[in-house]
């Protein structure tokens, strides 16, 4: 399912992500430890692992989009017992949640939630950040209650300490970063051929026709996107226009 690293910045990024699990290994059961550390082999060097389904459980913040239903599929493949769990979100239409529930996705609430974006719409304040703390720290309850140690994003930014780090008595797992896998490759990987690339959400949208200057703040996520590599320049352009049209 994954393919091996090729690039220099991949492997070196794989490295650093090995690196990071030894920081973490610890707070690990060993059984998890070497099936994730032999996770990030396979890509580095193209080596097989057994795939002995395990009883250790990863909760995955799961939307439903390209990034968190290839963290899914990576980590079952790979033998874990996922539990996706969705912040469920006033912009989420019935049938994003009724798709999200057919995968067997745990609901949860976001407390003051609309509340929060809506004072910073107000400011005419940028909401991407905000929203996604907010629906990771209500992840991250849900998965404490539910006995739950490791929370896994689809995140494919961050390198090293940031792909797997300790946080609050959990561990969380920045999937797509530790296998230093980008977009395309998380589309192959989901079989996902037909796939069209939209920025940001309607509560986005809605934002950003009260303050167009988040335009901005959005091409220049999408330019870090394109020099961290996890974008491709036509995947770029085509986020960058829908963006302008927004």
């Amino acid at each position: 399912m994954l393919p091996k690293a090729e690039t220099f910045i991949e492997k070196f990024r794989l490295e650093s992500s090995l690196r990071a699990l030894e920081r973490v290994k610890d707070e690990l059961p060993q059984e998890a430890y070497l099936r994730l550390k032999h996770l990030a082999e396979s890509r580095l060097y193209g080596k097989d692992f057994s795939r002995e389904p395990l009883k250790f459980r990863i909760a995955v913040a799961y939307s439903g989009g390209s990034d968190s239903s290839a963290t899914v599929k990576i980590l079952s493949w790979a033998g874990f017992s996922v539990v996706p769990i969705t912040a469920k979100l006033p912009q989420m239409g019935e049938k994003t949640l009724e798709r999200i529930q057919s995968q067997g996705a745990v609901l949860v609430e976001v407390p003051g939630y609309m509340e929060e974006m809506r004072r910073l719409m107000e400011k005419r304040a940028p909401i991407c950040g905000r929203c996604h703390s907010m629906v990771m720290s209500a992840v991250e309850r849900k998965a404490r209650e539910l006995g739950i140690k490791v929370v896994a994003s689809g995140d494919m930014l961050s390198v090293g300490s940031g792909s797997i780090y300790k946080k609050d008595g959990m561990i969380v797992l920045n999937l797509p970063a530790f296998l230093a896998l980008n977009k395309a490759q998380l589309l192959e990987i989901l079989g996902w051929k037909e796939y069209e690339l939209k920025f940001g959400c309607p509560l986005w949208r809605e934002a950003v026709k009260r303050a167009p200057i988040m335009k901005r703040f959005a091409i220049q996520r999408i330019l870090r996107e394109l020099r961290a590599g996890v974008l491709t320049e036509e995947m770029a352009k085509e986020l960058i226009m829908d963006v302008l049209r927004a």
